[in-house]
């Protein structure tokens, strides 16, 4: 199924690569930097990058942003909160919470990779509240019960 996602570049980022798949079965689009000048993010210290566009997106479909592997393996950086939730109704600029877990300095550049974007279609639920909720063999287990 396709969706249609409106995308805006922003004014003085015309020179910004939009979101672009890398490969034809990729799921992620990659994100580019619109820093004005390099940032250099040192290790411990979180930023939050600009991408320079922003995008419409119709209900029932939200865009996750999240880290890239290769930045993550060679240099630690990642993104907070990730995944990142953009939901159908924002409309301001895509922006990328960045922090360098790393053990060296990491110069941010323009229109360098520094996430990537991937589209989900979010369920509507409705909640039915109950006195009791039915039983499985996990039950209430949970973080890390099922082994190391």
């Amino acid at each position: 199924m396709s969706h249609y996602v409106q995308i805006h570049k922003l004014p003085g980022h015309e020179d910004v690569r939009l979101p672009e798949k890398m490969s034809g079965s990729a799921s992620g689009y990659d994100l580019y930097a619109a820093v004005e000048e390099e940032v250099v993010l040192q290790p411990g210290e979180r930023r939050l990058i600009p991408t320079g566009f922003a995008i419409a997106m119709p209900d029932g479909l939200e865009a996750q942003i999240r880290p890239r592997s290769g930045l993550a393996l060679k240099h630690g950086i990642t993104c907070l909160n990730t995944p990142g939730t953009i939901d159908a109704d924002y409309r301001g600029e895509i922006k990328v919470l960045l922090i360098n877990l790393g053990q060296e300095p990491f110069a941010i550049t323009r229109n360098e990779r520094i996430a990537q974007m991937v589209f989900m279609e979010v369920p509507q639920v409705t909640f039915e509240q109950v006195d009791v909720l039915s039983e499985t063999v996990r039950g209430e287990g949970g973080f890390g019960h099922t082994g190391k």
